[in-house]
């Protein structure tokens, strides 16, 4: 079977982290090129993952690379541009979360894709751990009956770092906590409970971030915290909350990611209550009971949703999902293989866009806002 040449523009620690080890260990891969704004970076980071040709010019290596397929890793202030750039070349499309800085980005990908043709796909990473899966399962087996309510934390530390980070300037992420995190856990929460009809949103900025960016410009800080109420098509309810300011380290953190976090969920409906907890260290846990069952209690995830991933240390779980399991990474490469759809896709990616961007409305002008009222 011929295989699918891949570059990838982006030597962040989730590139390194990520996406190479992931890539590296598929049959039907050879990862051809690589793009870096720095040039001793990006020769380092293809000399060690023997990558043959590197770039320090995005536009270079989508144009002139014989690629198939492009991994996006960048900021998000160039997922639209390099993305549609791509996909004008013919190439398959894995851009990073959230999709673009505003909607409109959103949509113009998803419309450039769906015209093209292409394989596209926007990694929610945490729908594909075990737990979430699990979580999946039980609510499309009726575990919850009718959907009531959920409740989701995501707490982590990044913004308690000092110096200037990129994922809190407005200009370059379009959102700080909101999109760099909290996308996940409203895609989780899209995923489970199905489509959002109304946002109401609170965002705040409550660390001392600098007020200059390393040129000494000053930018539009982004929140750090956010507090976000929904309500879903089928009269259900959710509360999502977001933090980058959470002191919850985990042993694991130091070498694991470059913060600490914790998740945590519940999920209550009239037949049952799920409770979920992961501290990305020992702890990934489903918890659960139906009406008539008495207390809550551990719900075993199943061997087949585990797979041969290790089961005791959450990052070791995280690094077989992602890297030997072949999920996500290795599920876009599979798609273009077969040539069929792979979630999660542009057209979901850009429903949660849209929610982002009614997120910030909302914030800004305190109301509810439906998001089908951002076009």
């Amino acid at each position: 079977m011929e295989k699918v040449k891949v570059g990838i523009i982006g030597t962040s620690w989730w590139a390194d982290k990520m996406y190479l080890p992931s890539l590296t260990n598929h049959p039907l891969v050879i990862i051809k090129a690589v793009a870096g704004r720095n040039p001793e970076k990006t020769k380092e980071f293809a000399n060690r993952w023997k990558i043959p040709n590197y770039f320090i010019n995005a536009e270079k290596l989508i144009n002139e690379a014989e690629i198939d397929a492009l991994i996006i890793a960048t900021s998000n202030d160039s997922h639209c541009p390099l993305t549609l750039m791509a996909i004008e070349r013919g190439l398959h499309v894995l851009c990073e979360k959230p999709m673009g800085i505003s909607y409109s980005e959103a949509i113009a990908m998803q419309n450039a894709a769906d015209k093209m043709g292409i394989i596209n796909m926007v990694p929610f990473t945490y729908r594909f751990m075990p737990t979430a899966r699990f979580i999946k399962e039980l609510v499309d087996d009726g575990y919850l009956g009718k959907l009531y309510h959920l409740n989701m934390r995501y707490y982590g530390n990044a913004a308690r770092q000092p110096g200037y980070l990129w994922r809190f300037d407005m200009r370059k992420a379009g959102t700080g906590v909101l999109g760099d995190i909290g996308s996940h856990f409203i895609y989780i929460a899209y995923w489970l409970f199905g489509e959002i009809t109304q946002v109401k949103a609170q965002l705040d900025s409550l660390s001392n971030r600098p007020l200059k960016d390393p040129e000494g410009n000053k930018y539009p800080i982004a929140e750090d915290t956010a507090l976000i109420n929904l309500k879903f098509k089928n009269g259900a309810q959710g509360i999502i909350h977001a933090s980058m300011l959470a002191h919850e380290p985990t042993v694991g953190s130091k070498s694991s990611f470059h913060y600490s976090q914790l998740h945590q969920m519940e999920f209550h409906g009239s037949e049952g209550t799920i409770h979920s907890i992961t501290d990305w260290h020992k702890t990934q846990q489903v918890s659960g009971t139906k009406i008539g069952e008495g207390p809550i209690k551990k719900l075993e995830i199943p061997d087949h949703i585990w797979g041969n991933a290790r089961r005791g240390i959450v990052q070791e779980t995280y690094n077989d999902i992602f890297h030997l399991e072949g999920w996500m990474t290795g599920q876009f490469i599979d798609a273009i293989v077969k040539g069929k759809k792979v979630l999660p896709d542009f057209h979901e990616g850009a429903v949660i866009q849209r929610i982002l961007d009614a997120a910030l409305i909302s914030n800004n002008e305190n109301r509810g806002i439906s998001p089908f009222e951002i076009n």
